[in-house]
């Protein structure tokens, strides 16, 4: 089985031109990633990836991730549809509750605590609205008289990815979604994911089998083994202003590209069918990392 690899877009100012880039490396997905304030400088998946939209072709573009708790349903909805409507039937939509950063929750008028209920009331919701669905709802958190998106999206169905590392998320990809993504991830923790997604699934009356298995890694690939994983684990601490240098080795695929090769062979050993990577290196580096990681890693998956 041919394993299909996503890299994220790394460059805000440049989305478009750093996803002709990827399209032309031979990536399938370029995905990005999302939050209203961190520790660094972030975009909006929905923006940057309509920018890559406009200046690609064939490449896949996927939210890795969206913050569903942040955005009503409806809104949620709309802008996936429209995306997946001007990328030509190119889009998909992965979601996550976030929560490590408890302000950006605060500055959207959303509670913490409410973020899972608020993802496990939008889905289904999301769900019926992509289709074109006329929806009535009225819940906890969204309240819905006769809604239709117009238009829906194009893919029926539009793919859904669920991110996360808890059993409430598993649960939450089994009943609801296509796709899982965990990130922070060992292949033997995602080994054991997907043995509960696929049990999950059946208790939810869906193919033990529906839902595709992915990893989202963070990469650095060099010549020198050492020099990649430093680069890891300084982008990583700083990104997330904490220590990563006890744990960079064991969460990321990094190292000379035949280290990075045995990496990822592990996760699709373990049930893999996706990997996403994000570069973890100097801003400096990251062109070199996409080229290395294309043209000496991904061949052997293909």
């Amino acid at each position: 089985m041919a394993i299909r690899f996503g890299m994220s877009l790394h460059d805000i100012e440049d989305a478009a031109g750093n996803a002709r880039r990827l399209e032309a490396l031979g990536y399938d997905y370029a995905g990005c990633g999302e939050h209203v304030c961190f520790h660094g400088p972030t975009s909006n998946s929905f923006i940057s990836l309509a920018a890559a939209a406009g200046a690609t072709s064939r490449i896949r573009l996927v939210s890795a991730i969206v913050l569903l708790p942040l955005y009503p349903a409806a809104l949620a909805a709309k802008l996936a549809a429209t995306l997946d409507v001007v990328s030509g039937g190119r889009y998909e939509m992965g979601i996550g509750i976030g929560g490590e950063m408890p302000r950006e929750f605060e500055a959207c008028g959303v509670p913490v605590a409410e973020r899972g209920a608020r993802v496990n009331e939008a889905l289904p919701l999301i769900r019926r609205l992509l289709a074109g669905e006329t929806v009535d709802h009225a819940g906890r958190f969204n309240r819905l008289d006769g809604v239709r998106l117009q238009p829906p999206a194009r893919q029926q169905p539009l793919p859904i990815w669920v991110s996360g590392r808890r059993e409430a998320a598993m649960r939450r990809a089994a009943r609801h979604a296509d796709g899982w993504m965990p990130y922070m991830y060992t292949p033997a923790m995602l080994a054991e994911s997907i043995a509960k997604i696929r049990a999950f699934c059946v208790e939810a009356g869906r193919p033990a089998d529906a839902v595709r298995p992915s990893i989202f890694a963070f990469t650095a690939c060099h010549e020198d083994g050492a020099t990649a994983l430093a680069m890891a684990t300084d982008r990583l601490g700083t990104q997330y202003a904490q220590d990563f240098s006890k744990i960079a080795a064991r969460y990321t695929i990094t190292g000379t590209p035949a280290a990075c090769r045995d990496r990822i062979r592990e996760y699709v050993d373990a049930g893999a069918e996706v990997v996403f990577l994000s570069s973890a290196c100097p801003a400096d580096y990251v062109e070199r990392n996409e080229e290395l990681i294309a043209r000496e890693v991904l061949p052997a998956f293909r």
